[in-house]
């Protein structure tokens, strides 16, 4: 089974930026245990004050939707649903290895 990776874009209303932040980085340390969840960082850029970017890998596509499922994954959906102006998922791709993601030998 091959890696599953997601760089997606969030934008929010004017000045929440922040909020988002803490609501990805709280959704980032409830998947510290799980180990299906190899990376999830949380990005923003200076030039996009309304934006804040998300780089996920996963050991594999199922369990990235299964976590969508867990009910702390669905407390931060709804937590974050009404300051989320538009999505953009950038990219899926399949993770081969380096820095940072585990061997999968």
């Amino acid at each position: 089974m091959s890696r599953f990776g997601l760089f997606g874009k969030f934008t929010v209303q004017e000045n929440q930026r922040d909020n988002m932040v803490s609501i990805l980085l709280d959704a980032a340390e409830s998947m510290k245990d799980l180990q299906e969840c190899e990376i999830y960082t949380i990005s923003i850029a200076e030039n996009e004050p309304n934006c804040v970017y998300v780089y996920e890998v996963w050991s594999s596509e199922q369990a990235h939707q299964a976590s969508l499922q867990l009910e702390a994954t669905q407390t931060l959906i709804q937590q974050a649903k009404p300051i989320i102006t538009g999505m953009e998922r950038i990219s899926i791709f399949h993770p081969l290895g380096g820095k940072g993601l585990p061997s999968t030998s």
